[in-house]
């Protein structure tokens, strides 16, 4: 393994070193069986002088989306969800949002009934036709025009809009799955974030992740920081945190959390729903059910458009490459350059954080980073290069 070592030590000390650099970064890979590597570099807050560890808390913001979607597959499987089933069955005031029908010039949308109820399938896979404002132009109007808060606010406000199309008809990445929380909410009577202590954190011994952080997790946390367009330098974002007591615990991406506690998330998976002591967290054929894909024959995801170049670049994983979508996750339908087989699944955080699980060979990675806007080159061609160093080191001993 000192080959592995030593070749994603080499991808940390360049993207901290180079230019334009990252403040801090974690990597992990792990097998089924235990980490193959763990490293850190850089600070938690560049210039602060405070080492940036592979425990340091992070805004883990869209990887947050496997996690609550775990926890709705544990109803599914004790019969006390529905995917297909209307999801107003489980939360009332999700059957009161209309379909978009377009934009009056005065900025007042028009509105419709949708053809059809939202399921929480749909909600699952993003064709409910809910969508993010920074990744999406109707929606920016809408926000503009309307008042819409941010999804950050964490806010019943800020999920209840409207659709862009009739549920099904498309896939648009969007608040569809803080959505799915709340139906985890409504089934289990408490809020997500006991939900996913009881369920999922404890089993899997996730100690330092949570919506709100404990004192300690917030001794180890990162601060975000925005990437300038024009030079490339970074500046801490001091006063940039999520709500520490938010209306909503959303599960599309309010967790805090560290790359040491994602990584056993993703050996669960790779174990098929195991966890480290043998605790079923999930079933083996809810896990084998849940990754493949889940969207309608030909539909297929797309680039996500930085519509507000402060939170997001253009983004697309291996552009050009067809992908699909899992319960919860993004799947790569061909092999991928890196090494990362077809099949696969994955996905990512805001503030440029990337995960990928290979089941076929046992193997998966987290790379942990704090900065605006996401789909940073630096911080992408880092992870990209990490996830090529595992396979061309790792896979012969996985």
């Amino acid at each position: 393994m000192s080959d592995l070592t030593s070749a994603i030590d080499a991808v940390l000390d360049g993207v901290v070193s180079g230019s334009p650099r990252v403040p801090g970064v974690a990597a992990v890979a792990t097998d089924r069986n235990g980490n193959i590597y763990q490293g850190a570099r850089g600070e938690r807050i560049l210039g602060g002088g405070t080492d940036f560890t592979t425990d340091t808390v992070c805004a883990i913001f869209s990887t947050t989306k496997a996690i609550a979607g775990t926890a709705a597959l544990q109803l599914v499987e004790e019969g006390k969800l529905d995917l297909d089933a209307p999801a107003k069955e489980y939360i009332p005031r999700i059957g009161e949002v209309q379909v978009l029908d377009g934009i009056e010039d005065s900025g007042e949308p028009r509105l419709r009934a949708p053809k059809r109820d939202i399921t929480t399938r749909h909600l699952l896979t993003h064709t409910a036709g809910f969508a993010y404002d920074f990744f999406n132009e109707t929606y920016t109007r809408l926000a503009e025009s309307q008042g819409y808060p941010s999804v950050v606010s964490a806010t019943w406000a800020s999920i209840e809009t409207p659709l862009l199309f009739d549920p099904g008809d498309q896939w648009e990445y969007g608040s569809n799955i803080d959505w799915a929380g709340m139906v985890v909410e409504a089934i289990t009577g408490k809020r997500l974030g006991e939900v996913l202590q009881e369920r999922v954190f404890e089993p899997l011994g996730m100690n330092s992740t949570a919506f709100s952080m404990t004192d300690d997790m917030r001794s180890r946390m990162a601060r975000i920081h925005a990437r300038s367009p024009e030079d490339g330098s970074l500046t801490p974002l001091l006063d940039m945190e999520l709500p520490p007591d938010p209306e909503l615990h959303m599960a599309g991406h309010g967790l805090y959390g560290t790359a040491d506690d994602y990584v056993k998330f993703i050996r669960m998976w790779l174990n098929d729903g195991r966890g480290p002591g043998g605790e079923q967290v999930l079933k083996p054929e809810t896990v084998e059910m849940a990754v493949g894909n889940h969207l309608p024959e030909g539909m297929k995801i797309k680039m996500l458009p930085g519509v507000n170049p402060a939170y997001s670049n253009d983004a697309e994983f291996f552009p050009g490459m067809p992908k699909t979508w899992a319960l919860t996750f993004m799947i790569n339908d061909e092999d991928a350059p890196t090494g990362r087989p077809a099949g696969s699944i994955a996905w990512a955080g805001l503030a440029n954080l990337y995960y990928w699980i290979d089941r076929q060979n046992g193997l998966g990675g987290f790379w942990a980073t704090q900065i605006f806007p996401f789909a940073d080159p630096t911080s992408v061609g880092g992870f990209l290069d990490f996830e090529k160093a595992v396979y061309d080191n790792a896979l012969q001993s996985a």
